[in-house]
C-alpha cells in the first residue's frame, strides 16, 4: 500500500526578497537552490532554499511580495515550519545565532526535544528542533497545522496518508497533537495545534501559503488522486511546476495541501554545482526574459 513518506516542501509569503535571502541563505545557511519566478505572476520571484542537492524534505520556497501587508497565522493555516538540527550541533547553533543579529529566545522542551524559535525578517516563526539522527541543518523536522478541530485533519492524515499518532502535549495557549509518517524519511512529522483562544487568520507576509507532501514517483501521485477521491477530496489535475508535478486540495480544516513528485528535480535546467546562481525561467516565460529581468530587483547572495 502506498503511503506518504513525509513532506516535499513548504511555500510561504515574504516581503522584500533581499532580506529573505539574507536570512535564509545567510543566517540559516540554507542553499538558494533555485531562483525563478512565480509561474502565475512572473513579475515576482519564486525563491527555493534547501540542502546542496535540493532534496525533497529540505525545500522551503517563498513568493516575495515587496508590498504585501503583514499576515497572521490562525485556524485553517499552516503556522510554523521546523528544521531538524543534529543533537551535537544544537548548542553550537544557539551560540552562532546569539553572536549574530537573531537574538533567539531560550529553548523550550516539546515532546522531549529542545526547540528554539527564531523570527525571520517578516516575523514568521522558524523553529529549530534538536533531533537525534539528523545529519545536517537543512532537512525539515515538521510543520505545524493550526486547526479549530484537529480530528478531521488527523483522520485524513492517519486513514488516508498512513500517519500514526505519537501523542498529545499541553503547552501554554493550547494543545499539540503529533503525528508521524511511516518509515524514517526526513520531514516526517506533522503537529496539529489547537489554541485555547480564537484568532482570526490573515494571509500576508510572514505566513505559509501551502505545504506539499512527497510522492516519490508519478505513479504514486496518480494513486493519491484516486485515493483522495474515495475520501471525498477532489484534487486539481496534475500541474507541471518544472521541477516537480503537483496536485492540490484543501484538507478538512482549510489548509492548502499539495502532493509533489520527487522527479524531475532541481537540476533539470541547470547543473547542481551552479543551481541558484542564475534566473531560471519556464519555457512559457523565456520569451519575456528581458522584461522580467528588468522588472525584478537584483539579488545578492551572502558571502
Amino acid at each position: 500500500m502506498t503511503k506518504i513518506p513525509g513532506l516535499h516542501h513548504v511555500t510561504a509569503i515574504s516581503g522584500p526578497p533581499q532580506a529573505n535571502v539574507d536570512f535564509y541563505a545567510g543566517t540559516l545557511k540554507q542553499r538558494l537552490v533555485k531562483k525563478t519566478v512565480n509561474f502565475d505572476a512572473p513579475d515576482t520571484y519564486h525563491l527555493y532554499y534547501g540542502d546542496p542537492a535540493g532534496s525533497p524534505g529540505t525545500i522551503l520556497t517563498f513568493f516575495p511580495f515587496a508590498e504585501a501587508g503583514p499576515g497572521r497565522a490562525g485556524p485553517g493555516m499552516a503556522s510554523a515550519y521546523a528544521y531538524a538540527i543534529p543533537k551535537g550541533d544544537f548548542d553550537a547553533m544557539i551560540d552562532e545565532l546569539s553572536a549574530g543579529d537573531s537574538f533567539p529566545a531560550a529553548p523550550v522542551t516539546r515532546f522531549g526535544q529542545r526547540v528554539l524559535t527564531l523570527r525571520d525578517p517578516d516575523g514568521a516563526p522558524v523553529e529549530l528542533v534538536e533531533t537525534e539522527g539528523a545529519t545536517d541543518r537543512h532537512g525539515f523536522h515538521s510543520v505545524t497545522l493550526w486547526e479549530r478541530d484537529p480530528d478531521p485533519t488527523a483522520r485524513l492524515l492517519t486513514e488516508a496518508f498512513g500517519y500514526e499518532v505519537l501523542g498529545t502535549e499541553r503547552s501554554p495557549g493550547g494543545e499539540r497533537l503529533r503525528l508521524k509518517a511511516p518509515g524514517n524519511d526526513r520531514a516526517n512529522i506533522i503537529d496539529i495545534w489547537r489554541a485555547d483562544n480564537p484568532t482570526v487568520p490573515r494571509p500576508g507576509k510572514g505566513t505559509i501559503h501551502h505545504i506539499a507532501f512527497r510522492a516519490k514517483t508519478q505513479e504514486d501521485q496518480h494513486h493519491w488522486q484516486e485515493a483522495l477521491l474515495k475520501f471525498g477530496h477532489r484534487t486539481t489535475p496534475v500541474i507541471d511546476r518544472q521541477y516537480f508535478n503537483a496536485i492540490y486540495f484543501r484538507e478538512p480544516g482549510g489548509v492548502l495541501f499539495e502532493i509533489a513528485t520527487d522527479p524531475p528535480g532541481f537540476a533539470v535546467d541547470e547543473p547542481v554545482e551552479t543551481m541558484g546562481s542564475q534566473l531560471m525561467l519556464p519555457p512559457q516565460h523565456e520569451r519575456l526574459r528581458a522584461r522580467i529581468e528588468a522588472t525584478l530587483p537584483k539579488l545578492k547572495l551572502p558571502a
